[in-house]
Protein backbone atom coordinates (compact mmCIF):
# COMPACT_ATOMS: atom_id res chain seq x y z
CA UNK A 1 0.00 0.00 0.00
CA UNK A 2 1.14 3.74 -1.07
CA UNK A 3 1.59 5.53 2.39
CA UNK A 4 2.89 8.71 0.47
CA UNK A 5 1.22 12.17 0.86
CA UNK A 6 1.33 15.06 -1.82
CA UNK A 7 2.18 18.52 -0.39
CA UNK A 8 2.01 21.67 -1.70
CA UNK A 9 4.92 23.92 -1.85
CA UNK A 10 7.38 20.75 -1.46
CA UNK A 11 10.92 21.51 -2.09
CA UNK A 12 13.12 20.28 -4.64
CA UNK A 13 15.04 18.17 -2.53
CA UNK A 14 16.37 15.03 -4.63
CA UNK A 15 14.99 12.03 -3.11
CA UNK A 16 12.29 13.93 -0.69
CA UNK A 17 9.49 11.92 -0.04
CA UNK A 18 6.44 12.85 2.34
CA UNK A 19 4.57 10.05 3.82
CA UNK A 20 1.92 8.64 6.83
CA UNK A 21 2.71 7.36 10.23
CA UNK A 22 3.06 3.80 10.07
CA UNK A 23 3.10 2.86 13.65
CA UNK A 24 5.39 1.39 15.91
CA UNK A 25 7.94 1.10 13.50
CA UNK A 26 8.16 4.22 13.44
CA UNK A 27 9.19 4.88 16.84
CA UNK A 28 12.48 4.39 16.62
CA UNK A 29 12.97 6.97 13.85
CA UNK A 30 11.08 9.34 15.87
CA UNK A 31 13.56 9.29 18.87
CA UNK A 32 16.34 9.56 16.22
CA UNK A 33 15.24 12.77 14.76
CA UNK A 34 14.04 14.08 18.01
CA UNK A 35 17.81 13.40 19.34
CA UNK A 36 19.76 15.05 16.82
CA UNK A 37 16.95 18.14 17.03
CA UNK A 38 17.47 18.37 20.96
CA UNK A 39 20.99 18.54 20.81
CA UNK A 40 21.50 21.16 17.85
CA UNK A 41 19.13 22.96 19.37
CA UNK A 42 20.15 22.84 23.14
CA UNK A 43 17.50 21.03 24.25
CA UNK A 44 17.67 18.24 27.07
CA UNK A 45 15.63 15.49 26.06
CA UNK A 46 16.25 11.61 26.53
CA UNK A 47 13.10 10.01 24.69
CA UNK A 48 13.48 6.24 23.58
CA UNK A 49 11.47 4.24 21.03
CA UNK A 50 9.96 3.07 24.33
CA UNK A 51 9.16 6.39 25.73
CA UNK A 52 7.51 7.54 22.24
CA UNK A 53 5.58 4.75 22.00
CA UNK A 54 4.04 5.16 25.57
CA UNK A 55 3.35 8.57 25.07
CA UNK A 56 1.21 7.48 21.83
CA UNK A 57 -1.00 4.99 23.49
CA UNK A 58 -2.54 8.33 25.40
CA UNK A 59 -2.88 10.66 22.28
CA UNK A 60 -6.17 13.16 23.15
CA UNK A 61 -7.87 14.75 19.85
CA UNK A 62 -4.94 13.30 17.35
CA UNK A 63 -4.97 10.33 15.15
CA UNK A 64 -1.58 10.13 14.25
CA UNK A 65 -2.30 7.63 11.14
CA UNK A 66 -4.27 10.64 9.85
CA UNK A 67 -2.48 13.52 11.44
CA UNK A 68 0.76 13.08 10.97
CA UNK A 69 3.30 13.62 8.62
CA UNK A 70 6.67 12.11 7.57
CA UNK A 71 9.80 13.81 5.66
CA UNK A 72 11.94 10.49 4.63
CA UNK A 73 14.99 11.21 1.76
CA UNK A 74 16.38 8.24 -0.06
CA UNK A 75 14.43 6.19 2.69
CA UNK A 76 15.82 7.66 6.40
CA UNK A 77 13.66 9.76 8.05
CA UNK A 78 14.51 13.28 8.57
CA UNK A 79 11.28 14.80 10.65
CA UNK A 80 8.24 14.58 11.49
CA UNK A 81 5.30 16.83 12.50
CA UNK A 82 2.39 16.00 14.04
CA UNK A 83 -1.24 17.95 14.69
CA UNK A 84 -4.03 18.12 17.21
CA UNK A 85 -6.65 20.51 19.08
CA UNK A 86 -8.18 21.29 22.60
CA UNK A 87 -10.34 23.93 23.67
CA UNK A 88 -8.43 26.31 25.46
CA UNK A 89 -11.49 27.78 27.19
CA UNK A 90 -15.12 28.38 26.38
CA UNK A 91 -13.71 31.29 23.94
CA UNK A 92 -10.37 29.67 22.10
CA UNK A 93 -9.90 26.76 20.59
CA UNK A 94 -6.02 25.67 19.58
CA UNK A 95 -4.72 23.64 17.02
CA UNK A 96 -1.50 23.00 17.81
CA UNK A 97 1.19 20.94 15.60
CA UNK A 98 4.69 20.09 16.51
CA UNK A 99 7.51 19.23 14.39
CA UNK A 100 11.30 18.07 14.21
CA UNK A 101 13.79 17.82 11.59
CA UNK A 102 16.90 17.06 11.26
CA UNK A 103 19.85 19.75 11.49
CA UNK A 104 21.33 18.28 8.62
CA UNK A 105 18.12 19.13 6.32
CA UNK A 106 17.23 22.18 7.50
CA UNK A 107 17.03 25.26 5.25
CA UNK A 108 16.12 23.47 2.58
CA UNK A 109 12.19 24.64 2.67
CA UNK A 110 11.45 21.03 4.47
CA UNK A 111 10.11 22.39 7.65
CA UNK A 112 7.79 25.15 5.57
CA UNK A 113 6.57 22.37 3.45
CA UNK A 114 5.56 20.12 6.78
CA UNK A 115 3.93 23.24 8.76
CA UNK A 116 1.85 24.35 5.84
CA UNK A 117 0.78 20.17 5.49
CA UNK A 118 -0.49 19.90 9.06
CA UNK A 119 -2.39 23.33 8.76
CA UNK A 120 -4.24 22.44 6.35
CA UNK A 121 -5.06 19.32 8.08
CA UNK A 122 -6.27 21.02 10.91
CA UNK A 123 -8.18 22.93 8.77
CA UNK A 124 -9.59 19.60 7.47
CA UNK A 125 -10.19 18.83 11.23
CA UNK A 126 -11.60 22.41 12.34
CA UNK A 127 -14.81 21.49 9.81
CA UNK A 128 -16.43 19.21 11.54
CA UNK A 129 -16.37 21.43 14.83
CA UNK A 130 -19.38 23.99 15.90
CA UNK A 131 -18.19 27.70 15.43
CA UNK A 132 -18.15 29.84 18.27
CA UNK A 133 -14.81 29.52 19.81
CA UNK A 134 -11.69 31.93 18.35
CA UNK A 135 -9.79 29.44 16.60
CA UNK A 136 -5.70 30.02 16.69
CA UNK A 137 -2.90 27.74 15.46
CA UNK A 138 -0.30 27.18 17.84
CA UNK A 139 3.32 26.63 18.21
CA UNK A 140 6.53 26.44 19.88
CA UNK A 141 10.01 27.83 19.52
CA UNK A 142 13.33 28.00 22.29
CA UNK A 143 15.45 30.97 21.68
CA UNK A 144 18.23 28.77 20.46
CA UNK A 145 15.93 27.60 17.48
CA UNK A 146 16.32 31.18 14.98
CA UNK A 147 15.17 28.96 12.67
CA UNK A 148 12.49 28.00 13.69
CA UNK A 149 11.47 31.34 15.37
CA UNK A 150 12.11 32.82 11.61
CA UNK A 151 9.82 30.18 9.81
CA UNK A 152 7.13 30.84 11.99
CA UNK A 153 7.43 34.77 12.09
CA UNK A 154 7.59 34.17 8.20
CA UNK A 155 3.97 31.86 8.13
CA UNK A 156 2.03 34.54 10.28
CA UNK A 157 2.93 33.50 13.87
CA UNK A 158 3.56 35.71 16.28
CA UNK A 159 4.80 34.94 20.00
CA UNK A 160 2.35 35.41 22.79
CA UNK A 161 3.52 34.06 25.96
CA UNK A 162 7.17 33.49 27.00
CA UNK A 163 8.62 30.89 29.32
CA UNK A 164 11.17 30.86 31.47
CA UNK A 165 13.78 27.71 32.44
CA UNK A 166 15.45 28.21 35.70
CA UNK A 167 18.50 26.58 37.61
CA UNK A 168 19.59 27.35 41.27
CA UNK A 169 23.13 25.53 40.23
CA UNK A 170 23.82 24.98 44.01
CA UNK A 171 21.73 22.97 46.64
CA UNK A 172 24.29 24.40 49.81
CA UNK A 173 22.51 27.36 51.70
CA UNK A 174 18.91 26.09 51.66
CA UNK A 175 16.67 29.06 53.84
CA UNK A 176 14.93 27.58 56.69
CA UNK A 177 11.32 28.89 55.80
CA UNK A 178 8.85 27.50 58.54
CA UNK A 179 5.35 26.40 57.64
CA UNK A 180 2.64 28.45 58.62
CA UNK A 181 0.47 27.33 61.31
CA UNK A 182 -2.56 24.84 60.78
CA UNK A 183 -0.86 22.83 57.90
CA UNK A 184 1.05 19.25 58.04
CA UNK A 185 3.23 17.11 55.73
CA UNK A 186 2.58 13.77 55.02
CA UNK A 187 3.97 10.85 53.48
CA UNK A 188 2.34 10.70 50.18
CA UNK A 189 -0.23 6.98 50.20
CA UNK A 190 -1.53 5.50 47.18
CA UNK A 191 -4.99 6.38 48.96
CA UNK A 192 -4.03 9.76 48.44
CA UNK A 193 -3.64 10.28 44.60
CA UNK A 194 -7.17 11.02 44.02
CA UNK A 195 -6.86 14.48 46.17
CA UNK A 196 -3.63 15.24 45.05
CA UNK A 197 -4.96 15.08 41.40
CA UNK A 198 -7.71 17.18 42.42
CA UNK A 199 -5.39 19.64 44.25
CA UNK A 200 -3.11 19.81 41.28
CA UNK A 201 -6.04 20.83 38.59
CA UNK A 202 -7.49 23.09 41.12
CA UNK A 203 -4.99 25.44 41.67
CA UNK A 204 -4.39 25.29 38.31
CA UNK A 205 -7.03 26.63 36.34
CA UNK A 206 -5.99 30.25 36.64
CA UNK A 207 -3.00 29.47 34.69
CA UNK A 208 -2.20 30.33 31.09
CA UNK A 209 -3.39 27.45 28.81
CA UNK A 210 -4.87 25.48 31.53
CA UNK A 211 -7.14 22.37 30.10
CA UNK A 212 -9.90 20.23 32.06
CA UNK A 213 -7.98 16.82 32.78
CA UNK A 214 -9.35 13.45 31.25
CA UNK A 215 -9.59 10.08 32.67
CA UNK A 216 -6.75 9.58 30.02
CA UNK A 217 -4.57 12.28 31.62
CA UNK A 218 -5.00 10.86 35.03
CA UNK A 219 -4.09 7.41 33.59
CA UNK A 220 -0.84 9.08 31.84
CA UNK A 221 0.10 10.84 35.56
CA UNK A 222 -0.05 7.54 37.15
CA UNK A 223 2.08 5.79 34.92
CA UNK A 224 4.59 8.42 33.98
CA UNK A 225 7.71 6.24 35.04
CA UNK A 226 9.90 10.07 34.38
CA UNK A 227 7.88 12.15 36.99
CA UNK A 228 6.14 10.37 39.45
CA UNK A 229 7.73 10.13 42.53
CA UNK A 230 5.48 10.66 45.35
CA UNK A 231 8.58 9.39 47.77
CA UNK A 232 10.17 13.39 46.75
CA UNK A 233 6.64 15.16 46.95
CA UNK A 234 5.97 17.85 49.11
CA UNK A 235 2.38 17.98 50.03
CA UNK A 236 0.65 20.17 52.69
CA UNK A 237 -2.66 19.15 54.09
CA UNK A 238 -4.69 21.51 56.01
CA UNK A 239 -5.28 19.91 59.21
CA UNK A 240 -8.75 21.54 60.17
CA UNK A 241 -10.91 20.59 56.37
CA UNK A 242 -8.13 18.08 56.35
CA UNK A 243 -7.85 18.95 52.27
CA UNK A 244 -4.79 19.22 50.35
CA UNK A 245 -3.62 23.03 49.85
CA UNK A 246 -0.51 22.85 48.76
CA UNK A 247 2.21 20.77 46.96
CA UNK A 248 5.76 20.57 45.24
CA UNK A 249 5.87 17.53 42.84
CA UNK A 250 9.74 16.91 43.37
CA UNK A 251 11.25 14.60 40.85
CA UNK A 252 14.05 13.13 39.18
CA UNK A 253 15.13 12.18 35.92
CA UNK A 254 18.03 9.66 36.25
CA UNK A 255 18.30 9.13 32.83
CA UNK A 256 18.59 12.76 31.63
CA UNK A 257 21.34 12.87 34.27
CA UNK A 258 23.18 9.86 33.43
CA UNK A 259 23.21 11.44 29.51
CA UNK A 260 24.46 14.73 30.73
CA UNK A 261 26.76 13.46 33.39
CA UNK A 262 25.16 15.73 36.56
CA UNK A 263 22.90 15.00 39.42
CA UNK A 264 20.10 17.47 39.06
CA UNK A 265 16.40 17.38 40.29
CA UNK A 266 13.05 19.05 39.41
CA UNK A 267 11.15 21.25 41.48
CA UNK A 268 8.06 21.37 39.70
CA UNK A 269 4.58 21.01 39.98
CA UNK A 270 4.01 24.22 42.30
CA UNK A 271 1.11 25.05 43.77
CA UNK A 272 -1.03 26.34 46.66
CA UNK A 273 -4.71 26.88 47.41
CA UNK A 274 -5.90 30.48 46.53
CA UNK A 275 -7.26 30.68 50.67
CA UNK A 276 -3.76 29.39 51.41
CA UNK A 277 -1.14 32.16 49.14
CA UNK A 278 0.82 35.01 51.02
CA UNK A 279 1.79 33.15 54.30
CA UNK A 280 5.03 31.57 53.29
CA UNK A 281 3.09 28.09 52.29
CA UNK A 282 5.15 27.95 49.04
CA UNK A 283 8.83 29.11 50.18
CA UNK A 284 8.51 26.36 52.77
CA UNK A 285 7.57 23.73 50.46
CA UNK A 286 10.16 24.56 48.05
CA UNK A 287 13.02 24.62 50.84
CA UNK A 288 11.39 21.27 51.82
CA UNK A 289 11.80 20.15 48.15
CA UNK A 290 15.45 21.21 47.61
CA UNK A 291 16.25 19.13 50.98
CA UNK A 292 14.89 16.23 49.45
CA UNK A 293 16.80 16.90 46.49
CA UNK A 294 19.90 16.82 48.81
CA UNK A 295 19.15 13.97 50.37
CA UNK A 296 18.81 12.06 47.29
CA UNK A 297 22.21 13.43 46.34
CA UNK A 298 21.71 15.61 43.61
CA UNK A 299 23.66 18.99 43.62
CA UNK A 300 21.54 21.40 41.38
CA UNK A 301 17.81 21.66 40.76
CA UNK A 302 15.60 23.42 37.91
CA UNK A 303 12.00 24.62 36.68
CA UNK A 304 10.13 26.33 34.55
CA UNK A 305 7.64 29.26 34.90
CA UNK A 306 5.53 31.32 32.83
CA UNK A 307 6.98 35.16 32.70
CA UNK A 308 3.70 36.43 33.05
CA UNK A 309 2.51 34.35 35.78
CA UNK A 310 0.30 37.42 37.87
CA UNK A 311 1.25 35.82 41.60
CA UNK A 312 4.83 37.15 40.52
CA UNK A 313 6.68 33.39 40.39
CA UNK A 314 9.59 34.06 39.24
CA UNK A 315 10.21 36.22 41.59
CA UNK A 316 9.25 33.71 44.34
CA UNK A 317 11.38 31.23 42.65
CA UNK A 318 14.14 33.89 42.52
CA UNK A 319 13.90 34.56 46.34
CA UNK A 320 14.68 31.10 46.66
CA UNK A 321 18.12 30.72 44.58
CA UNK A 322 16.97 30.29 40.99
CA UNK A 323 18.14 32.24 37.93
CA UNK A 324 16.64 32.22 34.64
CA UNK A 325 19.29 30.31 31.55
CA UNK A 326 16.74 30.12 28.79
CA UNK A 327 13.35 31.47 27.40
CA UNK A 328 11.36 29.74 25.66
CA UNK A 329 7.66 31.25 23.58
CA UNK A 330 4.32 29.77 22.62
CA UNK A 331 3.16 31.13 19.07
CA UNK A 332 0.25 31.55 17.91
CA UNK A 333 -1.86 32.98 14.22
CA UNK A 334 -5.30 33.08 13.85
CA UNK A 335 -7.10 30.57 11.44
Amino acid sequence: MDDRIHVDNSPAVPGLIFRRFRGKSDYPHMAAVVAASAEADHIERTDTAETIAKNYQNLTNCDPYQDMLFAEVDGEVTGYERGWWWDDSDEVRIYASVGFLSPGWRRKGIGGAMLGWVEERLRQVAEDHPLGPKRYFQNYATQFQPGNIAMLEGAGYTAVRHFYDMLRPTLENIPNFPLPEGVQLRPVQPEHYPAIWASIHDVSQEEWGYQPPTEADYRAWLEDERRFQPQLWQIAWDTASERVVGHVMTFIDYAENEKYKRKRGYTEGIGVDRAWRRRGLAKALIARSLQAQVDAGMLESALVVDSENRDGATRLYESCGFRVVRRDAVYRKPF
